[in-house]
């Protein structure tokens, strides 16, 4: 593959921007509805993994264009510019500053998987530039970061889904309409299972970044460190500065379905342990943990994470057993529901409560539909939605970390008489041009 240079970089960014105090130029938003024959121009922005999966979506739906693409390292790129080519017949617009791509005027969309802790940043920053946002999961990397990620997209009224594809799935949207109407009772207990093999990353050295990674960029807001290979591409999910463990990489999926079953918003209590066992690498967070979490109304949330060899429940090693006051649902047993005696409701009893949107299974082509109605109620999972389940993921770890229960405030959204704790609910070491301040 032909390898693409620096200058060739920059002849496609176009003329330098001007910057503000939140690091790029505002831009007008675009205020009407899109008619369905409008092309939506979407930008996909970091696609070495889960990316490169919103390109193949967006190439192949009928009504949008891949127009541009964004990564901070030059090898996956020229990768995912070759994709888009060979699709389309026309290369998109190349990038390695999410900056510069906000200025182009050609695209209406950005879609982002890059590492969790460049999510908050690049939504905001999209929606400041007129941008709607689809953003993977988690929705943010911190909890303070993800309230300004919704203020952003009131403010700028700006259409967000977050990346939990699963609300857009047909099974588990009718076992949560079902569970809402009684089928097993009344819900009171919900466990998220995340039971996935993790092997040891080893020990590296500092080195050099590689040719054509864009170090400071890939950084982005994060404290400023030495290259390390343990932190590209992947294994940077285990370091607290870029993102959150297994709890918050593939967990949040089934914390989020777990949330929804309960109709619940975030905890007054929660309490987290567990280690890193069997091996000693370079990882920071616990591929062992265990986190209850209790709502005001004194029903519990219970999720583990088990990252070495062990057995399932319920026949799942990720997803979620739901428990009621009559019987008990599984998603290893496709949500069949487990009824007691004391039940009298059968399917044809019940009477499902409507969910937002249309449960037409492509969770894209959901956003992509809503950014053309400019209907949050059409999206499948809106950001406020995506931002409460990454919270508890949140409150998880700042508990796991600080080895002790915590008493939290979720009206005023802080710990309750711990400043340590609460030191934990933002950054506390911003880098200067990628500040996540308290207003939009």
């Amino acid at each position: 593959m032909e390898r693409i240079d620096r200058r060739t970089f920059l002849a496609q960014s176009g003329k330098a921007f001007a910057m503000t105090a939140a690091g790029l130029t505002l831009l007008p938003a675009r205020g009407s509805k899109y008619s369905q024959n409008d092309t939506i121009g979407v930008a996909v922005i970091g696609f070495n993994g889960q990316g490169g999966s919103h390109i193949r979506n967006y190439l192949e739906m009928a009504g949008t264009e891949v127009v541009a693409l964004c990564d901070a390292d030059e090898r996956v790129l020229a990768r995912g510019s070759a994709q888009v080519q060979q699709k389309m017949g026309k290369a998109p617009k190349l990038y390695t500053d999410i900056r510069q791509l906000l200025e182009d005027k050609n695209v209406d969309v950005v879609t982002t998987a890059t590492p969790n802790h460049w999510h908050a940043l690049a939504t905001i920053w999209a929606c400041q530039a007129g941008k709607d946002v689809y953003v993977e999961k988690p929705a943010c990397w911190g909890f303070h970061e993800g309230e300004m990620m919704v203020q952003a997209a009131r403010k700028y009224n700006r259409i967000v889904q977050v990346g939990h594809q699963t609300r857009s799935d047909r099974k588990t949207r009718n076992a949560i309409q079902r569970a809402w109407a009684g089928e097993i009772g009344e819900v009171y207990m919900v466990r998220g299972l995340c039971y996935k093999p993790r092997l040891s990353i080893g020990m590296r050295d500092n080195s050099a970044p590689p040719s054509g990674l864009h170090w400071d960029l890939w950084q982005g807001p994060a404290p400023r460190k030495e290259f390390n290979p343990s932190f590209v591409h992947y294994n940077w999910h285990w370091f607290w500065e870029y993102g959150n463990g297994d709890i918050g990489n593939q967990g949040v999926h089934q914390m989020d379905v777990a949330r929804w079953f309960m109709r619940k918003r975030l905890p007054v209590s929660v309490h987290s342990t567990g280690g890193r066992y069997g091996y000693k690498d370079q990882g920071e967070t616990p591929n062992t943990q265990i986190s209850t979490f209790q709502f005001e109304d004194g029903k519990v949330l219970v999720f583990e994470v088990r990252g070495l060899l062990t057995n399932d429940e319920q026949g799942e090693k990720i997803g979620n057993l739901v428990y009621g006051s009559t019987g008990y649902m599984s998603s290893g047993d496709d949500y069949k529901p487990r009824s007691g005696p004391e039940s009298e409701l059968s399917p044809k009893d019940l009477n499902l409560p409507a969910l937002n949107g249309t449960g037409d299974g492509s969770h894209h082509a959901n956003f992509i539909a809503a950014v053309r109605s400019r209907k949050l109620e059409d999206l499948h999972c809106e950001v406020e939605e995506g931002v409460l389940s990454a919270q508890l993921c949140h409150l998880a770890n700042i508990s796991y970390r600080l080895g002790r229960s915590l008493k939290f405030d979720p009206v005023k959204k802080q710990f309750v008489g711990d400043k340590e704790a609460n030191a934990l609910l933002r950054r506390n070491r911003p880098v200067k041009g990628f500040e996540i301040g308290d207003r939009v």
